[in-house]
């Protein structure tokens, strides 16, 4: 009951707060929209990392075919245009699904108790994601931050804008302290330092070679291996993804949550401001992107050169385009009405199924047990099978949509949320 006044008593500050009147149909028809771009860009940002090893999908040199892309420009255009920008929509998307969840749990006089219980459900979903699809799997942390984020549910929207800041700008100042090792592996500065130079250099080696026990299972379809060695071998990584991607997860699920509340995803800021400010942070994060490509070019895209540009280096110019795309598609979304602004609306609410389904096609497309084509594709080749994926998830979704009330998963999880069957034909 203390949830559902709070609840009511944000609801009527937030309206009085609104610039113009909205509707809850504008909103989710946006959430929709931005989701289902989301979650396309996601498969174009993991697609080296589903046909190559894991490690390739940073580092160009784990390629076990040749990259097929002369001086790294492709690389660079991933790296600026799309890597952790499809994520951290993904993520602002979470925060602001979860407080509309609870605004809907608390319409119905239920509590935090619900979400609780959906987040655990999604943690479950993940593991069996991690072990026995894909070892990529962003849902199980998703989970855990979002338990985290749910003790702040009730927070004033100022109160979650700001925490969220603060934190996503720790973490800025936590992988920034990550630039140590290339510092001593790739730089004269570690000339004066030959033991930890030669201490990370074997580190790398042991990576890498890591890696390559189950590149090997899945281009040999060794199935069972593969599961085997993630469950022996590879149990602790979810857990490690977790604590990487923390400062950057639960702020950007914080900050979501606010912008939600103050009104930015139905209309509620001006169409002009959000123009202005989604072009000034689209334009300043992608250039801040291309001189740290750059500088990762001019070394030769070395290990530890590309570990320091994707994790050390880019995060806060990932905030500025992270925020600035998701103005610029709220700003445009009212305006993509036609069929294919549709399909991607249906792609958006399917983006659950989507999601997993997507790692489940690409299991069809690499596994040495289907069409083994792991460690045979070159960087052209897998954006071709991305594009195929983008058409698969247009194509299939929208004509379910139309026959079913859910996507196959988001109907699954519904139901396993509130422990009843819904119906799922129209």
């Amino acid at each position: 009951m203390m949830d559902a006044a709070a609840a009511q008593g944000a609801a009527k500050t937030d309206e009085s707060a609104l610039a113009q009147p909205v509707t809850a149909a504008r909103r989710i028809d946006t959430l929709d929209f931005i989701r289902g771009l989301a979650v396309m860009g996601i498969l174009g940002a993991n697609i080296i990392a589903f046909g190559q090893p894991m490690d390739a999908y940073m580092y160009p040199a784990a390629f076990r075919t040749d990259p097929g892309d002369p001086g790294g420009w492709l690389w660079i255009a991933q790296f600026v245009a799309v890597d952790g920008k499809m994520r951290g929509l993904f993520t602002l998307l979470f925060g602001a699904g979860m407080y509309l969840f609870m605004e809907k749990a608390w319409a119905r006089g239920a509590t935090r108790a619900l979400q609780a219980w959906r987040l655990l459900i999604l943690a479950g979903f993940g593991l069996i994601h991690f072990f026995f699809i894909w070892p990529g799997d962003i849902l199980f942390y998703y989970a855990m931050f979002g338990l985290v984020a749910l003790a702040c549910v009730r927070w004033s929207v100022k109160a979650q804008l700001g925490v969220g800041l603060a934190g996503y700008m720790l973490g800025v100042v936590f992988y920034l302290s990550l630039t140590f090792p290339w510092l001593v592996a790739d730089t004269p500065f570690g000339d004066t330092m030959p033991e930890e130079r030669a201490s990370y250099i074997a580190e790398m080696q042991a990576t890498l070679a890591r890696g390559e026990i189950p590149s090997t299972a899945i281009a040999s379809g060794d199935y069972g291996g593969l599961v085997a060695h993630r469950l022996t071998e590879q149990w602790s990584d979810p857990l490690f993804g977790a604590l990487l991607f923390g400062f950057e997860t639960l702020p950007l699920m914080l900050i979501g949550m606010a912008l939600y509340r103050l009104g930015f995803f139905n209309g509620a800021i001006d169409r002009r401001k959000l123009l202005r400010w989604g072009w000034i942070g689209v334009m300043a994060g992608a250039l801040a992107h291309l001189g740290i490509a750059l500088v990762v070019r001019s070394g030769g895209f070395t290990y530890f050169g590309t570990l320091a540009g994707f994790i050390a280096w880019s995060p806060l110019p990932r905030l500025w385009m992270v925020l600035g795309l998701a103005a610029l598609l709220v700003a445009y979304a009212p305006g993509a009405t036609g069929w294919l602004g549709d399909r991607v609306r249906a792609a958006g609410r399917a983006a659950f199924t989507n999601y997993l389904g997507t790692s489940l096609m690409m299991m069809l497309v690499f596994h040495g047990w289907a069409l083994g084509l792991f460690g045979q594709l070159n960087r052209p080749q897998l954006y071709l099978v991305t594009v195929l994926g983008w058409i698969a998830m247009l194509a299939w979704s929208k004509p379910w949509l139309d026959r079913y009330h859910y996507g196959p998963l988001e109907w699954l999880w519904r139901c396993l949320t509130y422990r009843t069957v819904f119906p799922l034909r129209k």
